[in-house]
């Protein structure tokens, strides 16, 4: 068997021991099923001259700007740009946020070489102002091209993609921080043993989840990496998530009642990834991956748009010099024991129901809309209160001293559509709980059991038109909610009765009963299993309540 050849850039070396070449293998297929199996499977993982085909393919097939710099433009512009300086010391351009260059068994010439590359990037790209994955990715690339030419046509052809359905790597602060929100949502519903732990350990878990994207792009050996990199561009970001979300399970799972190697978890995770072979191989990590039932990636394109909106609503859209995210709150700084009060719960309980909530809210703090204690018990004034506030958390505590409620992720106006008759509104963010006795949080059925249903096509982000709400006049531009009923094929209206009200009652949950009953005095209310939230009872199953609490959430700027 002749031995790999390649290219000037790689440290023979260091690349035999970490990726050993099995021999060239043929690539006959163009069914883009079967090439995501093989890309699954690492068919072309072991060897070097067939990986740098496929790369070369599954590239050039990206649809691309009309204008797109190629090998010609790199050529002519790279001696101006470098200029006389050593390739080894020349600056990186702003957009990759200090990020280094790893060294992905590159010899000197080869770390010289994406530093080159990354500046004519950046001359070329004047449009993309925040990049941190763009080292790793170049420095990957680099491996499979001929020269540093045809690395930069590869590495534009990506940063050039105008295939609006295709993301594939972040080039704005702005799409940078919502997909670092998008990925602690992912975290809080997918991976909730792991969120847990993070938000147990953490002074600020937004920071924890903000840096998932160095664990893949920067801390992953390149056996690891070049793995992943091999189903990211058959399968798109999307691949991206689903790996950072194996990793948090199997860090939980080694780590979790262990006391932490430093008082950083944000060090500790890096660190483990870094030696990630210790505890799982590529192909473990992988099967982890997309073993998880994650959302359809136009849900999380939703989710990610809904993200960006909240972003830009505070003013989040550049990376501030100065002080870094200094505008992000966590549940710590949101729920603050100096100017929070409740007659139901402690601050302790708030902030546990804060870090379920999603991002784009755990940025505000907890806002009383209603108390019974200081309005009334009154359905009508709580409907009074609540509406125009879109979510709301509500709270019950019983004379028996329990303690529920639910994250409602809809106006309680929505409920004057039907016209005085009681209607289910709502999406599938809403979730019931529990505090006392014991703390338990039941989410959407479909979150936990996809098999359910299979996402409905979407044809549009706005709202199309609804017999059921025929009522009601949206905004022809308003995004499309995440998690939208509409969005799925339910294999009956049980599984998304979401939340009701009426003159008389307030009801949460449905399908084989209410998960919570309140009636119009807010005086009594019953609990039970519903088909919508899979929930067992969450106090007694008939109660009587000692008090009601309706939270909204302020952003933290406005007093």
């Amino acid at each position: 068997m002749h031995p790999p050849a390649y290219n000037c850039f790689v440290d023979r070396d260091k690349m035999d021991s970490a990726i050993p070449d099995l021999g060239p293998k043929e690539l006959s297929c163009t069914e883009l099923q079967e090439l995501k199996q093989l890309a699954r499977q690492g068919y072309w993982a072991r060897s070097y001259a067939l990986r740098g085909q496929v790369y070369q393919r599954l590239i050039r097939d990206i649809p691309c700007r009309t204008v797109t710099p190629d090998a010609s433009v790199y050529r002519d512009i790279v001696g101006k740009i470098v200029g006389k300086h050593s390739s080894t010391s020349l600056p990186l351009p702003e957009f990759v946020d200090n990020t280094q260059v790893p060294s992905y068994c590159l010899n000197s010439k080869g770390e010289g070489a994406v530093r080159k590359i990354l500046l004519c990037i950046s001359n070329q790209f004047p449009d993309v102002s925040f990049c941190p994955a763009l080292p790793a990715v170049v420095a990957l690339l680099l491996h499979y091209s001929a020269d540093e030419a045809e690395c930069f046509e590869k590495a534009c052809r990506i940063l050039a993609c105008n295939d609006s359905s295709r993301k594939l790597v972040d080039q704005s602060f702005l799409a940078f921080e919502s997909s670092c929100m998008t990925f602690g949502d992912l975290v809080n519903k997918y991976c909730q043993a792991a969120h847990k732990l993070m938000v147990a350990v953490s002074e600020d878990v937004l920071q924890v989840y903000a840096d998932w994207q160095r664990w893949l792009f920067g801390e992953l050996p390149l056996s690891y990496f070049a793995r992943v990199f091999d189903v990211f561009l058959v399968e798109g970001y999307k691949v991206l998530y689903r790996v950072a979300l194996a990793i948090l399970k199997f860090f939980h799972k080694v780590r979790a009642g262990q006391p932490l190697e430093s008082d950083n978890v944000k060090q500790d995770i890096r660190a483990f990834v870094r030696d990630i072979a210790k505890t799982v191989s590529p192909e473990k990590l992988l099967e982890k991956a997309f073993a998880i039932r994650l959302f359809s990636r136009k849900e999380i394109q939703l989710l990610q748009m809904a993200n960006e909106k909240a972003l830009k609503q505070k003013g989040i859209t550049v990376k501030q010099k100065s002080v870094s995210l200094s505008k992000r709150q966590f549940v710590h700084l949101a729920v603050h024991a100096d100017n929070f009060h409740s007659e139901i719960v402690g601050v302790k309980e708030m902030r546990d129901i804060w870090s379920w909530v999603p991002e784009r809210f755990a940025l505000c703090q907890p806002l009383l809309l209603f108390s019974s204690l200081q309005h009334g018990y009154s359905l009508t004034r709580f409907y009074f209160q609540c509406e125009g506030r879109e979510p709301t958390v509500l709270l019950i505590k019983t004379t028996q001293k329990e303690v529920c409620g639910a994250y409602l992720s809809t106006d309680w106006s929505e409920r004057n559509k039907f016209g005085g008759k009681l209607g289910f509104f709502g999406t599938g963010e809403c979730f019931v709980f529990r505090l006392q006795p014991e703390v338990q949080r039941y989410e959407w059925v479909v979150i936990k059991h996809p098999e359910l249903t299979k996402p409905a096509p979407l044809e549009s982000t706005t709202v199309p038109p609804s017999p059921s709400h025929s009522v009601s006049s949206e905004p022809a531009d308003r995004l499309s909610p995440f998690l939208a009923t509409r969005h799925f094929n339910l294999p009956s209206k049980t599984e998304s009765l979401f939340m009701a009200g009426g003159s008389d009652c307030l009801i949460i949950g449905g399908g084989g009963g209410p998960a919570l009953y309140i009636d119009g005095d807010l005086n009594r209310g019953r609990t039970g299993h519903c088909d919508t939230f899979n929930n067992q009872p969450l106090c007694s199953e008939n109660f009587l309540i000692a008090a009601v609490e309706a939270w909204g959430f302020q952003d933290p700027d406005i007093q």
